[in-house]
């Protein structure tokens, strides 16, 4: 179901922190949206494999340009879903949210269903991404993302065919609105739903909220926030840096950061991205084996994943993501995949203790060495911020979970 009224239209403050003082602090209209991630049955080994494919689709923006490119729209290890209307009046369907792409598109498993609103533009549009791809026509339509938030005329895809969404019907894409150019004929780029949200006042700042809960057997749940973030949620200021200018990683929410293990510095700042697309956390080849030696871990053959001992996790040290001069935390707990899942996914062992962080498969200095995926986002909130040109993270009630 489309959510309720009662999770719409508060108002909030846009708060800045010294580090990033050119944010404006002003009031903004903003709007919930409840999505649901649930595991899809992949071995753990095709969940690797298929982070590090998307990961190097992105890497590959630059050298193949912009002509009918994009990338792998669905998590491999979790669909995180949500319920769109689209036509008027609407027909509900179920769309995999996607900070990785900026498209929009339907009909991959549930047909079109034209009604008043619906307006065929001849235009052809074609997505490509690391496991699957998009074929079909562009339309313009009424689309529904809650009873607050009904945008008039937005672009969307009509899928003539499809690969790779597993009986899902297509995909909500929330990237910036530069990773839609050349996928739709005739034209540079297409307004995104955030663009049209903005423009057509429904919210008074570009900016999106990020909410995961962990993916626990029990809870699997999440929240995206239009117009703003949701205070609720949050326990400590949201630090906010600037989008990188570093490219590949300028294409996407990108930022720079370093990462450190214990006191020892594993990745010096550099460029990456925040996905919702990805499950891990990826990071470059040197910095990668360099958090193997340091945690005493081995990779298994079945899932791909470094695996360690009880003794091994018992001194296991903090990752930091040192953020804009701010050091956000994953512990010990944090840094495992929860065992609760591990017999979920084919190649997974009961009990066993899996890591979360993943070798991206290029060394540093390629424009994108780190991305930083679901189980970091369970762990951090994270804004989405184009009207300021920033990313900003803040701790939640979940930072220091000991749910894994």
């Amino acid at each position: 179901m489309i959510p309720s009224a009662n999770t719409l239209l508060s108002l909030i403050l846009i708060t800045s922190t010294a580090v990033y003082a050119s944010l404006v602090t002003r009031s903004t209209s903003k709007a919930a949206l409840s999505f649901l991630t649930n595991p899809n049955g992949l071995g753990m080994r095709d969940i690797v494999d298929r982070d590090r494919t998307r990961a190097h689709a992105k890497k590959q923006l630059d050298q193949v340009g912009n002509h009918d490119t994009s990338f792998d729209i669905r998590n491999v290890i979790v669909g995180y879903t949500t319920q769109v209307g689209v036509g008027t009046p609407p027909t509900e369907y179920t769309l995999i949210v996607d900070t990785g792409s900026a498209n929009i598109w339907i009909g991959a498993n549930k047909s079109y269903v034209e009604t008043s609103t619906s307006h065929d533009t001849g235009d052809a549009v074609s997505l490509r991404y690391g496991s699957g791809n998009f074929t079909g026509e562009e339309w313009t339509d009424t689309v529904t993302i809650s009873p607050g938030l009904v945008i008039e005329q937005q672009s969307i895809g009509v899928a003539n065919s499809s690969f790779g969404l597993n009986g899902l019907d297509g995909i909500l894409g929330l990237g910036p609105v530069d990773l839609t150019n050349g996928t739709v004929s005739g034209v540079s780029t297409v307004p995104t739903v955030s663009n049209n949200l903005l423009s057509q006042e429904k919210i008074s700042e570009e900016v999106l909220g990020v909410y995961f809960n962990p993916a626990t057997n029990q809870n699997k749940s999440g929240e995206l926030t239009f117009g703003g973030y949701d205070e609720s949620a949050v326990i400590s200021p949201v630090q906010y840096v600037p989008l990188t200018k570093t490219s590949p990683a300028s294409r996407f929410w990108g930022f720079d950061q370093s990462i450190s293990y214990g006191n020892e510095t594993i990745l010096p700042l550099t460029a990456g991205i925040v996905d919702t697309g990805s499950t891990f956390i990826m990071i470059a080849s040197s910095a990668f084996q360099q958090y193997q030696n340091l945690t005493g871990g081995t990779l298994d053959s079945a899932t791909g994943l470094l695996k360690i001992t009880p003794d091994q996790y018992a001194n296991l040290q903090p990752l930091t993501f040192n953020i804009g001069g701010v050091p956000f935390e994953l512990s010990p707990n944090a840094q495992i995949w929860p065992r609760s899942l591990n017999t979920m996914f084919s190649g997974g062992v009961s009990g066993a203790i899996y890591l979360i962080v993943t070798n991206i498969g290029s060394l540093p200095g390629t424009g994108l060495d780190f991305i930083v995926g679901y189980t970091f986002l369970e762990r951090f909130y994270c804004v989405l911020d184009a009207t300021h040109g920033a990313v900003g993270f803040a701790k939640t009630q979940y930072t220091s979970s000991e749910s894994n």
